[in-house]
């Protein structure tokens, strides 16, 4: 929801462009809105929604709208550098030949001048049938990636790849004490040791009430996505999408940062 113009329920173009100017080789992005922009571009071209079966009608917007937020990164990203869809599902992610190979693909796109732009494979995948396939991963190896929620694959990606950083994006400006309360925002969470660090995750999860849409795992699912981060010593950052990637990346825009202190 983070790159919909809500007043207007339209595509965030702006939104887009800011982005997009920022992604350079090296970068990783995932991202979310496939479903949510098919949906706003059928009602424009028809006048109304889509009905019938919900697994039906979300594959139906999110394969029109894959066509769409890639065309819009294209628009904007520095024309001397390619882009590269890739759409995931939870089945790569269980499977370790899955993982390696798009591992090496993440990796060769750096050094080609190449920026990947990762989504979940909605159009592809039904949430009864993936249902099933997780509880038999669940039951056979005893846990299982799901990756429906964006903010898990990026920490798995993030992981995969051994990010520096990983940067989530979202409507709010971080983690706070007190949603309703702007001033409660807590600008870090650290620690001497990643064991450190996770029992302050825990902590600050109990205070992680609700979410920001239908459907969303809000700031507690956050929080628990990016524990396998904070193990392997990447910094995550969480702050909102209307500031610049490079200010906050430079401490210049509020955030909530995560991880093992020097």
């Amino acid at each position: 929801m983070a790159l919909i113009d809500r007043e207007n329920n339209d595509i965030d173009y702006n939104k887009f462009a800011r982005i997009s100017r920022q992604l350079k080789p090296g970068m990783v992005w995932v991202s979310s809105g496939a479903t949510e922009i098919g949906r706003l571009d059928y009602i424009k071209r028809t006048g109304g929604e889509l009905s019938g079966d919900i697994d039906g009608v979300k594959a139906d917007y999110a394969s029109q709208g894959q066509a769409i937020l890639m065309q819009s990164y294209r628009n904007f990203v520095d024309p001397k550098f390619s882009i590269r869809q890739v759409l995931v599902e939870h089945q790569h992610f269980n499977d370790e030949h899955k993982r390696a190979h798009i591992k090496n693909l993440l990796l060769r796109a750096a050094a080609q001048d190449a920026i990947p732009i990762i989504n979940y494979n909605d159009a592809v995948s039904g949430e009864e049938n993936r249902k099933v396939e997780i509880q038999n991963l669940r039951d056979t190896k005893g846990y299982a990636y799901e990756l429906v929620d964006n903010d898990e694959t990026a920490s798995q990606i993030a992981c995969l790849v051994g990010a520096k950083t990983l940067l989530i994006l979202t409507t709010l400006e971080g983690i706070y004490r007190d949603v309703s309360d702007p001033r409660s925002l807590i600008r870090e969470i650290s620690g001497k040791t990643a064991d450190e660090v996770i029992k302050k995750l825990d902590e600050t999860k109990r205070l992680c009430v609700g979410a920001s849409r239908a459907g969303a795992n809000g700031a507690f699912a956050k929080l628990e996505y990016i524990k396998p981060c904070v193990r392997q010593g990447t910094r995550v950052i969480i702050a909102s999408a209307k500031y610049d990637i490079k200010d906050i990346l430079g401490g210049r825009a509020p955030s909530t940062v995560v991880g093992v202190s020097g």
